[in-house]
């Protein structure tokens, strides 16, 4: 099979993977448990969890949480400090303009996701990051601090408690850059100004509760008429948005002599009460805040009125499940998990450590008898960094480059969605059988013909050109340009049986199909036997653009 055929091979069946095995949970009838796993933890067991916990699953990690098990590896993790960014950035020589660091900006995400030792810390905060969602692409572009302390809040916050979360969020200068409330003053009738909705629009829908009531396992309420029952209507977000006036760069002599500077975009924003409205505001559940009170008060019982709102445990539940673990979870699991988010079981609401520990050790997330909808498409970033993690990629230098335009090649990057929505909606069906069937593939949403073309390109690109084996004398590779290595794998290439181990063990965990197995060992067997770099890159690239390696069980 040549390389065309192997790539119309992969859009053929990527698609109709997604269909039958990349979207998790069961029909939703059972409400109760299902059987856990068994005690001992077998390598494609201990590969299934660590690509739902980490960057991606390698061999030496998946050894340590065979012999430590399961919970002894996520309690490690949660005591882990955060690998942070802004610290990096702020070392650098400081350019003329501060947008010149995206690059780095970019590289260090790289580093603390691919080598950094709080690898479930930076994948949650990488979730997170996809649900409180701001973007270098736009007005953020040349607050690049602004930006790395953002996600630096993210990850040090992941195992924290969410309603502290919400607060530092709403306060940090980017994002009140990219959803506008900073700057956000009281009406004025006379000069035509009106409080921007935009935040406490986003603030609801994408940020808490979504558009419509939902049950605690995540299901919408109906009306008796057998229609969804809205979360709120234009008074409450009109609410909402006076609530969020008054606030904008800390330190200024005055709100409207505020200006981005390389110190006040990584503290929280000021409150300048001459501009904030103290009228009443109406909330949600019928909540009024009285007139008269003060700016930090208004916010500080908004965010609490929101935060306590029934749907906030499901919607919190479904999100980070989807994006750890599995595309459709069943009522059932997200009931659980929405249940801990509301009580950690010492009374405490919104405990982020205890969801995510619930959700990853939750025996639906890795059922002893695997369903057809169980699991999830792997996000294409999150596919790369387990080939580098697998491979040890990295650069003379220590750099990631390109993968500054990470958006570009994968469709994704950190801090890169196109819009607040996030890369990809979790709403989205694609048509056929996924639609059909009533569930979800949201990553399907950026696998467009182009986006695979150019992934598959990319691992083609990496896989056969930047090896071991590169030429690094002349002027590319650069020191910044990551290499992988398989050695080990060329070492292997004389026997095809022994190389193809080899590689699923490291990406597959060593399950791999025969279907799979054969198709490989086909092509590779007619590669010459002194071929050897070329035989192990084959294998490699064929595993890595493989449904089974796309699929993240």
């Amino acid at each position: 099979m040549n390389k065309l055929g192997r790539f119309v091979w992969l859009l053929v069946w990527l698609p109709a993977l997604a269909a039958t095995g990349c979207s998790g949970g069961s029909d939703g009838g059972d409400t109760q448990p299902l059987p856990p796993p068994t005690a001992e933890i077998s390598k494609a067991e201990a590969f299934q969890f660590l690509n739902q916990a980490t960057f991606g699953a390698t061999e030496a990690e998946a050894e340590r949480l065979i012999d430590i098990g399961y919970e002894a590896w996520i309690d490690d993790q949660l005591a882990r400090s955060a690998s942070l960014q802004l610290p990096y950035l702020q070392s650098l020589p400081r350019p003329g303009a501060l947008f010149e660091l995206q690059p780095d900006r970019s590289d260090i995400w790289f580093r603390n996701a691919i080598e950094g030792d709080d690898q479930l810390r930076q994948r949650v905060a990488f979730a997170l990051s996809e649900i409180l969602v701001i973007s270098q692409l736009g007005a953020l572009v040349n607050q690049t601090f602004g930006m790395a302390d953002y996600y630096d809040l993210l990850a040090v916050n992941a195992f924290g408690n969410y309603r502290e979360l919400l607060e530092q969020v709403t306060l940090h200068p980017a994002m009140g850059v990219y959803l506008s409330m900073l700057g956000n003053e009281k009406p004025n009738p006379a000069l035509n100004i009106r409080p921007d909705e935009n935040y406490a629009r986003e603030l609801m829908q994408l940020f808490l509760i979504g558009l419509v009531e939902l049950n605690p396992d995540g299901t919408e309420k109906l009306d008796a008429e057998g229609r969804p029952i809205p979360t709120y209507d234009q008074s409450v977000i009109e609410g909402f948005a006076h609530v969020f006036t008054g606030w904008t760069y800390a330190g200024a002599a005055g709100f409207r002599e505020a200006f981005p500077t390389r110190l006040n975009q990584v503290v929280p924003m000021e409150l300048y009460p001459e501009f904030h409205d103290t009228g009443e505001k109406k909330l949600l559940g019928g909540t009024v805040l009285a007139a008269g009170r003060t700016g930090e008060q208004d916010l500080s019982d908004a965010l609490d009125n929101v935060f306590q709102h029934p749907n906030v445990g499901p919607f919190i539940a479904i999100r980070l499940i989807q994006r750890l673990a599995a595309s459709n979870p069943s009522p059932a699991y997200v009931e659980r998990i929405a249940r801990t988010f509301d009580d950690n079981g010492s009374g405490v609401r919104g405990d982020l450590g205890a969801v995510v520990k619930a959700i990853l050790l939750d025996p639906e997330a890795r059922p002893g008898i695997r369903g057809e909808t169980d699991g999830k498409l792997k996000e294409p970033l999150l596919r790369f960094t387990q080939l580098y993690r697998a491979f040890d990629g990295a650069s003379q230098s220590g750099r990631y480059r390109p993968l500054d335009i990470a958006y570009v090649l994968f469709g994704q990057g950190p801090l890169q969605s196109p819009s607040v929505f996030n890369f990809f909606s979790p709403f989205y069906a694609p048509p056929g059988e996924i639609r059909d069937a009533g569930l979800v593939a949201p990553e399907l949403e950026i696998a467009t013909e182009y986006q695979n073309t150019y992934v598959t390109n990319w691992f083609f690109y990496q896989v056969f050109l930047l090896n071991q084996d590169a030429d690094t004398s002349g002027d590319f590779p650069t020191p910044d340009t990551v290499l992988i290595d398989y050695a080990a794998e060329v070492e292997l290439a004389g026997d095809v049986d022994a190389l193809v181990d080899s590689v699923a063990g490291k990406l597959l965990g060593g399950e791999i199909s025969e279907a799979l197995r054969q198709e490989i060992a086909g092509v590779v067997a007619g590669i010459p036997a002194e071929d050897d770099v070329v035989r192990a890159a084959e294998t490699i690239y064929l595993v890595a653009t493989s449904p089974e390696y796309a699929y993240q069980k």
